[in-house]
């Protein structure tokens, strides 16, 4: 089996797990809803049909058991509940883990997996019970749709000689096709070499297959969906389920032949007039083989037969026109594109100091035009809706809340909005860590909110909504929100703050971030150690965001996450202290003012200026930096928000907007404090990227 195919199924699998448990959580709030049991039947399907077709074997072996169950459900032989959605996930989860363990190769746990089976199998009843079991309460017309006729397809299926050295096996693909329902398979050997000529390593035959199904064209594309690319396959309905008696025939043997393109109209003209039957003169005539012929009499007597009995339901879906392309590529892309991009700026600075060349700057007009659109499509490409990793949480909030005998229903908000591939990876920890504090120390107990005359269900809410060029993602709860005098009894316990500290309470909110710090009474599995929010804090800080909570007694507690769109091109303030010029990025700065030496004198040596009669504290970077010289005269502050408050950063010029593209500093220079990042310049310098909340905790530290 090649790596590659074994890969992409991989690959297509773990999209097909995160439909399932999202379709199952789906599915326990709407157990009547036959869509969505047929939905999670047919991924059990697809995951065991390609699991057989590329190796998987216990894969395959292991969904067949649960795909007999949730063929009684949408049978209606068998009732969605609590039980069977525990099986499920628990099944997903064994699909998951023999997938990593194929990669890894560790063995899975098969105790777990027959543990499985066996519930499984615990639900299936009796097969001598001539009566169905119970399912949806409700008059028979309520329990289940009219039943859909069933349609008839030919399909000619024609793999590439190679099928066999791609590790294809057309045989599995054959025997899916058959558990669809009744169905006639004819092998044609007409393009068979001589043994002397044959190579064994190549395929030399077609097949033509006529199938009756309820299953619907969605189900037979799920079967060939990783052979698309390889392979001749046409699929066309031939008997629509809406067919009469047997009596009424069906088409002749000619017309069959015309209409699969075995014979021409004219050929079939030409034989009609003659007394023996039609397939004996096509033969004789030396037109069509007799496979060909035999196919076409199957198919004439299949759909005979097939009309005598209409049953079950048709689903026809329209599949998505999409291509996969590996992630490393995409960061190939991107890279290179932002390598064009600091060239494009090379070019546009060359192109104002010889501005007596006009054809040259109409030049770098427009490589500078084309440079922005292939940037944004670029960008474009790897941004990925949020909602998937919202649904990965419905989850984690089901099993936490269950573990933690309360009630917490999961709601959420924005899920369309798109953040760029990476941001995305690296956002998955913090939320996790935020919603499990959020269900441990937040939303009560069923009993602890009735007392305070609440809901007995907490409510748990994720939004996330574009602003700029960034993301707001908010994460809300109803529960007893945070105490604030617990917090700053811990924290003085702790000296993670002096005793008799004058703090607000948007100071204190920001004290859960502190490492080490913990309010819990006891260590649990969930919390309590002092792990968690202070690494959410680096985690977000790391995507040069930024973090703002907010909580209300009784009310509940809310927690805003500001971040970039995107990691790999930014829009930046470019400033200059000296020699040197540094880059900031433009989603922290609020405004630009300039600092004279009286304003400096009237702060009595402290670094604060009074901005519209508000205190603002700054910090002089050139002084900080240690850049040699003397300052002008006027300088400039940088005011960004931070954490709530607004902050200044002192340099001697603003040069101006500047488009960043992100380049990571070498292991000698990774733990210079206040440096995230690095860029080139039009001109081919560099300037260093600020990391401003390092800049402020560093300023706040020193003596």
């Amino acid at each position: 089996m090649s790596d590659a195919f074994a890969q992409a199924f991989k690959d297509e699998a773990r999209e097909l797990l995160a439909d399932l448990e999202e379709a199952l959580l789906e599915m326990e709030e709407n157990p009547d809803d036959l869509g969505i049991v047929g939905r999670v039947f047919r991924t059990m399907h697809t995951i065991k049909g390609s699991g057989a077709m590329f190796g998987f074997d216990d894969v395959a072996s292991f969904t067949h058991n649960v795909e007999t169950v949730y063929d009684l459900v949408r049978n209606g032989e068998l009732a969605v509940s609590k039980e069977l959605v525990n099986l499920s996930l628990a099944a997903r989860d064994c699909i998951l883990d023999m997938l990593e363990s194929a990669e890894s190769g560790t063995p899975a746990d098969l105790q777990r997996n027959d543990e499985v089976i066996r519930g499984f199998r615990a639900l299936v009843p009796e097969q001598e019970d001539a009566e169905p079991k119970p399912g949806r309460q409700g008059p028979p017309e309520e329990q289940a749709d009219p039943p859909a006729p069933t349609v008839t397809y030919r399909i000619r299926f024609r793999p590439e000689p190679e099928i066999f050295t791609s590790g294809g096996n057309p045989l599995t693909l054959l025997r899916e096709l058959q558990e669809l329902g009744p169905c006639n398979i004819v092998a044609n050997t007409c393009e068979m070499r001589p043994l002397d000529a044959l190579d064994p390593e190549l395929c030399y035959m077609y097949w033509d297959v006529i199938l009756s199904t309820s299953a619907g064209r969605n189900a037979i594309d799920d079967v060939f969906i990783f052979m698309a690319d390889s392979c001749e396959l046409s699929v066309a309905v031939i008997d629509d389920g809406t067919g009469v008696e047997p009596e009424a025939g069906y088409k002749k043997l000619g017309e069959i032949l015309v209409e699969r393109g075995d014979l021409t109209k004219q050929q079939m003209q030409h034989l009609l007039g003659k007394q023996k039957k039609f397939g004996e003169l096509a033969l004789e005539a030396g037109m069509v083989d007799a496979a060909t012929i035999t196919s076409a009499l199957v198919e004439q007597q299949h759909v005979k037969e097939i009309r005598q009995e209409r049953h079950a339901q048709t689903q026809t879906q329209e599949a998505a026109s999409s291509i996969r392309v590996s992630a490393d590529k995409l960061d190939l892309l991107v890279n290179l594109v932002g390598e064009l991009v600091t060239v494009q700026a090379r070019l546009s600075l060359v192109a104002q100091e010889l501005k007596r060349h006009t054809e040259l700057v109409s030049v770098a007009e427009e490589v500078e035009r084309l440079t922005n659109d292939l940037r944004d499509n670029a960008l474009d490409i790897r941004m990925l809706p949020i909602g998937a990793t919202f649904s990965k949480f419905k989850r984690l909030v089901r099993d936490l809340s269950a573990e933690l005998g309360k009630e917490i229903e999961l709601t959420t908000e924005g899920a369309d909005t798109e953040l760029d591939k990476t941001v995305i990876e690296k956002l998955n920890d913090p939320l996790v860590h935020i919603i499990r504090n959020s269900i441990d120390h937040g939303v009560e107990t069923p009993e602890q909110r009735l007392a305070k005359g609440k809901p007995r269900v907490g409510s748990l809410h994720l939004a996330a909504v574009h602003s700029g060029d960034s993301v707001l993602i908010t994460i809300r709860d109803d529960g007893a929100g945070l105490n604030v005098d617990a917090i700053r009894a811990k924290a003085m316990e702790r000296k993670i703050i002096p005793a008799g500290a004058e703090l607000s309470d948007r100071e204190i909110w920001q004290l859960i971030f502190a490492p080490g710090f913990s309010t819990a009474a006891k260590v649990t599995s969930v919390s309590g150690r002092g792990v968690g929010m202070d690494v959410v804090k680096q985690a977000i800080e790391g995507l040069r965001g930024s973090i703002d909570v907010k909580s209300e007694p009784d009310r509940g507690t809310s927690i805003t996450l500001k971040i970039p769109l995107t990691l790999a091109i930014i829009e930046s303030l470019l400033v200059q202290i000296g020699k040197d010029r540094f880059v900031m990025p433009l989603a922290m700065v609020d405004e630009c003012i300039l600092l004279t030496e009286k304003e400096i004198e009237q702060g009595h040596g402290r670094d604060i200026l009074l901005v519209r009669e508000k205190l603002v504290p700054y910090v002089p970077l050139r002084k900080m930096f240690r850049i040699e010289g003397k300052a002008p005269a006027i300088q400039q502050v940088v005011i960004c928000q931070l954490e709530g408050k607004r902050v200044g950063l002192v340099v001697d010029w603003v040069i101006g907007e500047h488009q960043t593209v992100i380049k990571s500093l070498g292991r000698m220079y990774q733990q210079v404090e206040g440096m995230s990042g690095a860029t080139i310049l039009g001109d081919g310098s560099v300037a260093l990227i600020l990391d401003i909340p390092a800049i402020f905790k560093s300023a706040e530290e020193a003596p």
